[in-house]
């Protein structure tokens, strides 16, 4: 799938396009919830997922997301990022426009993300708080990045 903006923006969901270099530097030194995140890690998230990548007019990657999903009933949204300088653009709700749209046709009973401070930009997309919080529950895993 490749959506292009009237500002010259793109989003493809194409791996091969993704900048497994510049992905795992955000997500490693930026992203409070992947600190440290090893680039063999980032590139087994990827590989397991269906990524999306935005580019500016340059053709350089300035956003990213992935989706953990079974495409029939489930699917997690995560690892979103969009670079600092590119932020105020209205990136990160086009791309969460976009995963929605994307995974629209495999009619997923739950779609789910978790974020900690930007739930405008997902409510625009059309995303709403959990209905009952106190039934998910975690399994703790490793904390290897």
């Amino acid at each position: 799938m490749i959506i292009h903006r009237e500002d010259g923006y793109q989003l493809s969901t194409d791996p091969e396009r993704i900048d497994l270099g510049l992905v795992h530097h955000w997500l490693s030194t930026d992203a409070f919830w992947a600190l440290g995140r090893s680039r063999e890690v980032v590139e087994q998230s990827v590989r397991g997922s269906v990524v999306f990548g935005v580019y500016g007019p340059d053709g350089g990657q300035v956003a990213f997301a992935r989706v953990v999903t079974d495409h029939a009933t489930f699917g997690w949204l995560c690892d979103v990022y969009v670079d600092p300088g590119q932020r105020g653009r209205g990136l990160g709700t086009w791309l969460a426009e976009a995963v929605v749209e994307h995974l629209r046709p495999y009619a997923l009973k739950r779609l789910m993300l978790s974020t900690l401070d930007a739930h405008e930009v997902y409510a625009k997309a059309g995303f709403v708080p959990f209905p009952d919080p106190e039934k998910l529950m975690v399994l703790p895993g490793r904390q290897s990045g």
